[in-house]
């Protein structure tokens, strides 16, 4: 339940590969989650039915965040962070350096009303502990989904604004526009690193 609090929510098959169970089963573990009245569940998009946490699930799982079923327009946004999430967690390096996914909504939580209109916060960070048995041991990694593309200037101002900070946050055309926007960011561009989305982050009957 914790992890889907924090990504708002997520589809059945999504929610099975957290399990590491089928996805009858997983819907089954949805449907106990419903009676307890911890989850809701309904079919608001394309492919399989989404399950979010309700207030007494909220409670359940010692998290303050609002409650609502997904956003519709966020749908395809919300899968692909996931699918993310997802390739992360099953890396190897991943887990022997007991890393750890902070999701935006923890960011947003832990900033309450700070975050400014047009300030922007990534999808998550990952965060590398100091004694992680990986060459960038102690690093805190910013992800960003990009589904769409933004202009050249917005993407490279976001890219900016991550690479800068130094503390808590106060498709194919889309490939092209981050690439575009990397080249502009001058000496950080070195840190910026562009890969594609993993099989199965985009909505059914969706664009890759």
């Amino acid at each position: 339940m914790l992890f889907t609090a924090d990504m708002y929510g997520v589809q059945l098959d999504q929610l099975a590969a957290v399990l590491g169970v089928g996805e009858p089963q997983a819907q089954a573990i949805a449907a106990g989650w419903r009676r307890s009245g911890y989850a809701e569940s309904s079919r608001i998009g394309p492919g399989p039915a989404w399950v979010w946490l309700t207030r007494p699930g909220m409670a359940a799982c010692g998290l303050p965040f609002p409650v609502a079923p997904p956003a519709l327009s966020r749908l395809a946004h919300l899968r692909a962070v996931t699918s993310v999430r997802l390739a992360l967690e099953a890396a190897a390096s991943y887990r022997a350096a007991a890393a750890f996914w902070r999701s935006e909504r923890r960011l947003r939580a832990r900033l309450g009303g700070r975050v400014g209109l047009r300030e922007h916060l990534p999808d998550a960070e990952i965060h590398w502990p100091d004694s992680s048995p990986v060459a960038w041991a102690g690093e805190c990694w910013a992800v960003e989904a990009e589904l769409t593309p933004k202009t050249v200037a917005r993407t490279g101002a976001i890219m900016r604004e991550i690479l800068t900070r130094t503390g808590d946050y106060g498709c194919p055309a889309a490939r092209a526009v981050v690439t575009r926007a990397r080249a502009e960011a001058g000496a950080l561009a070195a840190r910026v690193e562009i890969r594609e989305l993993p099989p199965g982050a985009a909505l059914p009957g969706g664009t890759r």
